[in-house]
């Protein structure tokens, strides 16, 4: 059993990491139906909290369902982070998660995110702070280092545990290397293999197939996969890896009719939370995924991206169903 503070999750747990304009409230119902055993919502600028900014507020919805469910927050100034925590405590979250890991280049330049990856110090005072100030479990996100020749995992891990950090989700990257290459998991599993660890270490970065997680879980030791891109446009990423777990084989990929069907309830889900304009908008980037295989499907791709208003994309979703019917997608 994994335990991140009092909450208790099975062996090797599944998180859907927090990914912005994707891990919002219906994406998350979908992944945590479909087999997700953490879900993360979607970063929060401390900043924009404080200001009360609308988009910033919205994030904080979360729903009974999706537990235990962690808000995640990013920020570099002490005092906006802890009033932060304050706010946030309002919304009942299981978990608190701090972003020392966003690598894009907003984030960076106030010296949040993955820019925090370059004054550890800060970053370790910056979590001891927020331990202190909230009695929810406080966990962190974050890369191997800010480049290759600042690596310095193990010891941030471990003095993040001694801080009070009741897990750590480290991503195989380093910030300048953004999401280019390949992650490397083995320092991750050296932070695991650091007998002075004794919170979950999660790995992050390239989980995207129920092999990947195998290998993560059996060749490199690590407590659990948190995983993103991979699920985007395609939640059914969660029980697949269980059930390969399970079993040692894989699951039956989804027909386009059961596609279909989740495109459908996604986008109704979106509507309903957002409204029909964001709805819309939002859900576009999830389509590639949920239709990713089918030959000549070009021309529905275009109508589902292009389109602003829900009925035609209801529409194009009824046509992509009575054309490709029962089909199953090969394995991909």
């Amino acid at each position: 059993m994994i335990k991140i503070g009092n909450i208790e999750l099975p062996d090797f747990p599944l998180l859907l990491a927090p990914m912005e304009d994707v891990s919002d409230p219906p994406f998350r119902a979908l992944c945590k139906e479909q087999g997700a055993d953490v879900v993360y919502t979607e970063f929060i600028s401390s900043e924009g909290l404080i200001r009360d900014a609308a988009k910033s507020i919205m994030k904080l919805d979360i729903y009974e369902k999706e537990r235990p469910v962690g808000i995640q927050i990013f920020g570099a100034n002490l005092e906006s982070m802890l009033k932060t925590v304050e706010i946030v405590e309002k919304s009942n979250p299981d978990i608190i998660d701090i972003n020392f890991g966003c690598p894009v280049k907003k984030v960076v330049s106030k010296g949040a995110g993955a820019g925090i990856l370059k004054d550890i110090d800060l970053m370790v005072s910056l979590t001891e702070a927020m331990v202190k100030h909230t009695n929810l479990p406080i966990t962190v996100k974050t890369r191997l280092g800010w480049d290759h020749d600042s690596i310095r995992i193990v010891e941030v891990a471990e003095r993040l545990q001694d801080v009070g950090c009741k897990a750590i989700s480290i991503h195989g990257r380093t910030r300048a290397q953004m999401y280019k290459g390949e992650a490397d998991w083995k320092p991750i599993a050296d932070v695991k293999n650091n007998q002075r660890m004794h919170i979950p270490v999660f790995g992050n970065g390239d989980v995207t197939t129920p092999e990947k997680a195998m290998e993560m879980r059996d060749s490199y030791g690590l407590d659990g996969a948190m995983i993103g891109r991979a699920a985007i446009g395609y939640p059914w990423i969660f029980n697949e890896i269980k059930h390969f777990f399970n079993t040692g084989e894989h699951l039956a990929k989804p027909t386009i009719a059961q596609r279909v069907e989740m495109a459908r309830r996604h986008l109704q889900m979106a509507i309903d939370w957002k409204g029909p304009v964001l709805g819309v908008f939002e859900t576009r980037r999830h389509y590639t995924n949920y239709f990713k295989g089918i030959p000549h499907f070009k021309e529905y791709r275009m109508k589902m991206v292009t389109s602003d208003d829900a009925k035609d994309v209801f529409a194009t979703f009824d046509e992509v169903e009575a054309k490709f019917g029962n089909t199953i997608i090969p394995q991909f």
